[in-house]
């Protein structure tokens, strides 16, 4: 079947059960205590990794349960409704199973306009209401909270990093009597700027520890160049999970599947950071895509100037940038090639959507490089990180060596410019060869530790 990654019996079945019982063991389970993984959000990329591993080892019922929470009460509008309908009508596996389940009739009534629909409810049956067109197996779906969190042993963030702080600090009023804390995959790619006592990125990660009290060495991040549907449709995909040693590679090989491919790194905020940073590009590079006419030569002359700030402000937070180029270009990559970011900036440009609709748009959810924009603008702002300007020699905020930044942050931000400002910011006479600023980056000194809440080190510029 399309869409699904459990294993077909034979060695595949015993391969999963191995590794299952393998991080029962590491994490003390007994025998017949469950495994307990919840999925914080019901979202695209949230929702399809409960569903891998619902797939890979929702057979073993007396080991492990996942189950995903979702806030109660979202109407599935009568258009989507209508969607939904003809995507289920036309592959006869989901069909069966709905009749099978005695689910299909409801779906039929919404179709008329006589039932509405929410969006826990069509989860269940394995709809995830910002991606109607994949459909996922069904989910065990908790609508309440403390019901779904109280005693899990892993959680999966899957909120967006502008709501994670306020759901894990009510999540972290329920875990005070734990004794031993649960481990959690963040999935979020955002971040927050904090500018006092010094200018420095809080990272969902961090947001999480600081909420529930829970050490950042049972926190992880997993991230890579991937969309969600292709994924569980199995289109060949990797990732990267971050984090501490203790639990970083026993949970990359837990999650790895056939085509599916988990590394693990100890860089935790790096690459956390780095997920934020490329939403920030992808935007604009849905305005000069939908501007130009899908242009080839323009979005090439856009991503040129993109990565190539890109690469400047990774040596502003890497000891070691270069360890990050080719994770950061190949999320970057699938990113502008069809991720929501992109298509936020391509509908915005065409005036399908205006700024005055918000960043949480129907069908997608939350488009968080609008407000990676906010935060990676107003940090590099700071006069107390300035950098030589390689023209005129002085001193000044690193911002003013990010053109395309500054720019989005004018369109989106400030609404003082209108999306067609971006194609002026990339056409500009005067911009030098962003080879020019790589080489900068590369002479001088630019690595401010403080930026990621690191001890300071002695910068001398050249």
């Amino acid at each position: 079947m399309v869409g699904s990654y459990a294993a077909g019996g034979g060695r595949g079945a015993a391969a999963a059960e191995g590794k299952l019982d393998e991080l029962r063991r590491r994490m003390g389970k007994a025998e017949g205590d469950l495994l307990k993984i919840v999925g914080v959000g019901g979202g695209a990329w949230g929702s399809v990794f409960c569903a891998l591993l619902q797939d890979a080892y929702g057979r073993h019922r007396d080991k492990a349960q996942v189950r995903v929470w979702r806030r109660p009460g979202r109407a599935v509008d009568r258009a989507t409704a209508e969607h939904l309908f003809e995507v289920i009508n036309a592959r006869e596996d989901v069909l069966r199973r709905l009749i099978r389940r005695c689910a299909y009739l409801k779906y039929v009534e919404a179709r008329l306009g006589d039932r509405t629909l929410y969006a826990d409810e069509i989860l269940r049956d394995g709809f995830c209401l910002n991606m109607i067109d994949t459909p996922l197996c069904p989910l065990k779906v908790v609508t309440n909270l403390q019901e779904a969190v109280w005693d899990a042993d892993i959680v999966i963030n899957g909120l967006p990093s502008t709501e994670t702080r306020e759901v894990f600090g009510e999540i972290g009023r329920y875990w005070k009597e734990r004794i031993r804390p649960p481990v959690i995959i963040s999935l979020a790619k955002g971040i927050e700027a904090s500018i006092n006592p010094v200018p420095r990125i809080i990272t969902p990660t961090q947001m999480i520890s600081n909420a529930t009290g829970v050490p950042l060495e049972n926190i992880l991040y997993l991230g890579g160049p991937n969309i969600a549907s292709e994924i569980y449709n199995k289109e060949y995909a990797n990732a990267r999970i971050c984090g501490a040693d203790k639990w970083r590679k026993p949970l990359a090989k837990f999650l790895r599947q056939p085509h599916f491919i988990v590394w693990d790194n100890s860089d935790l905020i790096t690459h956390e950071v780095m997920g934020g940073l490329k939403n920030i590009y992808a935007i604009g590079a849905g305005m000069v895509a939908a501007l130009t006419n899908e242009s080839a030569t323009s979005k090439s002359v856009y991503f040129s100037l993109c990565t190539s700030e890109m690469i400047y402000i990774t040596h502003l937070l890497a000891e070691d940038p270069e360890k990050l180029a080719g994770p950061l270009l190949a999320d970057t990559y699938v990113t502008l090639l069809k991720g929501r970011n992109a298509w936020y900036g391509q509908k915005l440009a065409k005036g399908e959507l205006t700024l005055e609709m918000g960043d949480s748009i129907k069908g997608k959810g939350t488009i968080q490089g609008v407000s990676a924009v906010h935060a990676f603008y107003e940090l590099l702002s700071q006069s107390s990180l300035s950098v030589t300007h390689p023209e005129v020699k002085k001193l000044v905020a690193p911002v003013e060596l990010c053109p395309i930044l500054k720019t989005l942050y004018k369109i989106l931000i400030k609404r003082e410019l209108g999306t067609d400002s971006i194609l002026q910011a990339i056409r500009d006479e005067s911009m030098y060869d962003p080879r020019e600023r790589i080489e900068m980056s590369q002479r001088q000194s630019l690595y401010r530790p403080s930026l990621l809440g690191l001890p300071k080190v002695d910068i001398t510029q050249a």
